[in-house]
């Protein structure tokens, strides 16, 4: 399945995809929780509630 039909699934509320797309990107988000080399579980969570979020709200 190519990104905008990912996207636009889970725009759709469909949650295969949305798990799909946070797999896809879960290696970027666990880097950007990582400060001063220690893991912040908080910050993963909440880089992907934005992730989530902003799936929602992106127009295609």
């Amino acid at each position: 399945m190519n990104f905008k039909e990912l996207l636009s699934r889970a725009k759709d509320d469909d949650l295969q995809a949305k798990e799909a797309l946070l797999e896809r990107y879960k290696s970027l988000l666990l880097k950007e929780a990582i400060i001063d080399n220690v893991f912040d579980e908080d910050l993963y969570q909440e880089l992907c509630v934005t992730l989530l979020d902003c799936i929602r709200k992106f127009r295609i």
